[in-house]
């Protein structure tokens, strides 16, 4: 199974500290203290093989687990609360655990060599070394940073980059959830991922904005990360990935994000838990080349399944967690209703290629078990490409989403299914879709002008379908069919969209993958 954060751990090759002459000990000004540097840097690396220097990390840093980890803090004034300008604070995080990779870093305006000083040890988790200890081939693990995100008299969390090449971000009135990285290789393939590594972050300015560069290294491809981080409401990351490929890469993945998926009203029912739902994400939501919006709930399949949902000029794809009542999840220590949803717009044409959805099964909520990225149709080529995009950390909620390509009357806001009581061989589906209130309509009258419009492919049929309003409620349609699966059917591609008499699209179109259960039940 794969552990939550457990990916990042699978990045074991260790910086090496001579290529560019970084010294992986240091927060400090360097050639890498401006984007262009960053870049250069990037290309450079890609002109040799790639150089894993293996290694290990010294005591007390080596023996680190979740709980001792937790146990090393960066002190104030000399790893923590160090200050970027009047509107940023930067954390320098220790390795350990986890993150056995060293990271150097740059800081505007600070010097700092990597000790064991810089940080505070709980001597009941961590049991510090008895004799001296050489830390100058260690390096730090990444970097937090802090602004006044949700009061002006408070430094809240805002951005944090460690482990392989992943980070997160908060909007305002949020809490930790998703996972975005600079760049993922091989993912959902047959052979083994590829997890990037970042080598350097450089901090370059500090203002209201904060724009910052990461220096990534990985056997197939060198990449620089630039982007520029503009917290509030909305957090946004204007991102342009270059990337330097070493060889033929017909498996990249551009603006990964990473969530968790245990349940929902969907299921699975091999899941007991007390828990109405519990998830990061529980949509992949895609607006296509066609002008379409795409509604794609997520799943806990019985087995890994890849998705590819092939598109030429994407205009956004994105994980959303939809439900924001406390009553959806009913915990009060994750807070699954506060956490963001990630939403990537490419900046140009990204031509033809696939968002590419990972659904990996677990058993619990400490399992990153679901990947969405962006794949290119043709391999890259050996040499440069650039990939720019804006990530947006959005609060949860569907209306919190872009406006989708067209006007909807209706959104999806709920699904469910479950065997059908009259039909053992039969599944029943419901969605929920919401009235937008500009269509003043009423929902009575709609409910009987609309259609269904549904496909099942080969194997499996979907009938008896409805539509009618959902009681005690004066805004929301319900929609309802029955999935027939034939006895040797595995899986089927649902898709259904409500349309209105002269066939016009009133609503996303909504597609679930449903599949057998690993009994072999419907």
């Amino acid at each position: 199974m794969m552990t939550r954060r457990a990916l990042l751990a699978m990045s074991a090759a260790m910086l090496p500290s001579l290529t560019l002459g970084l010294r992986p000990a240091k927060a400090t000004a360097s050639d890498l203290s401006h984007p262009e540097g960053v870049i250069a840097a990037a290309r450079a690396l890609a002109q040799s093989p790639y150089q894993p220097q293996g290694g290990t990390l010294a005591p007390p840093f080596d023996g680190l687990d979740y709980d001792s980890y937790r146990g090393v803090t960066p002190k104030e004034g000399k790893a923590a609360a160090l200050a970027l300008g009047d509107n940023y604070r930067a954390d320098l995080l220790p390795p350990g655990w986890l993150f056995p990779d060293p990271v150097s870093v740059d800081l505007p305006g600070h010097d700092i060599d990597f000790s064991a000083d810089l940080f505070a040890f709980d001597e009941r988790l961590v049991t510090p070394p008895d004799a001296p200890v050489d830390y100058s081939d260690m390096g730090f693990s990444g970097l937090r940073l802090r602004t006044r995100l949700n009061a002006p008299d408070r430094w809240d969390d805002v951005l944090v980059l460690q482990g392989a090449s992943y980070f997160r971000a908060l909007a305002q009135d949020t809490v930790y959830g998703l996972s975005a990285r600079a760049l993922s290789l091989g993912t959902g393939g047959t052979a083994p991922e590829e997890f990037p590594v970042t080598r350097h972050i450089s901090v370059f300015a500090a203002d209201a904005d904060l724009s910052f560069g990461c220096l990534i290294d990985s056997p197939r491809a060198s990449a620089a990360l630039i982007a520029t981080l503009r917290p509030g409401r909305e957090t946004v990351m204007d991102c342009a990935l270059h990337l330097f490929a070493r060889q033929e890469i017909p498996d990249a993945g551009i603006a990964p994000l990473t969530s968790m998926f245990q349940h929902n009203d969907l299921g699975p029912a091999r899941i007991d838990d007390f828990r109405p739902a519990v998830h990061d994400s529980d949509v992949l939501v895609i607006d296509n080349g066609a002008g379409e919006r795409l509604w794609r709930p997520l799943a806990n399949p019985a087995a890994v399944q890849v998705s590819a949902f092939a598109d030429e000029g994407v205009r956004g794809f994105g994980l959303l967690q939809a439900p924001v009542e406390f009553e959806r999840y009913r915990d009060a220590e994750a807070a699954y209703h506060r956490r963001p949803s990630g939403w990537v717009t490419p900046q140009g044409d990204w031509g033809q290629g696939a968002v590419m959805l990972l659904e990996i099964p677990t058993e619990n909520e400490f399992a990153d078990n679901i990947v969405a990225f962006w794949r290119p149709a043709a391999p890259l080529a050996p040499g440069a490409h650039r990939f720019d995009y804006r990530l947006s950390w959005l609060a949860p909620a569907t209306v919190n989403l872009p406006a989708a390509p067209q006007d909807f009357a209706l959104t999806p806001v709920h699904s469910a299914s479950g065997v059908e009581p009259n039909a053992r061989q039969g599944r029943l589906f419901v969605v929920d879709f919401q009235l937008d209130p500009a269509a003043q309509a009423d929902i009575g009258e709609l409910a009987g002008a609309l259609v269904l419009d549904m496909t099942s492919g080969s194997g499996a049929e979907m009938g008896d379908a409805a539509i009618y309003p959902l009681a005690g409620a004066t805004d929301v349609l319900r929609t309802s069919f029955l999935l027939t699966p034939e006895a040797d059917t595995a899986s089927a591609e649902l898709r259904l969209q409500l349309r209105d008499s002269a066939g016009a699209a009133v609503s996303p179109v909504w597609l679930y993958r449903w599949t057998r259960t690993s009994e072999g039940g419907i």
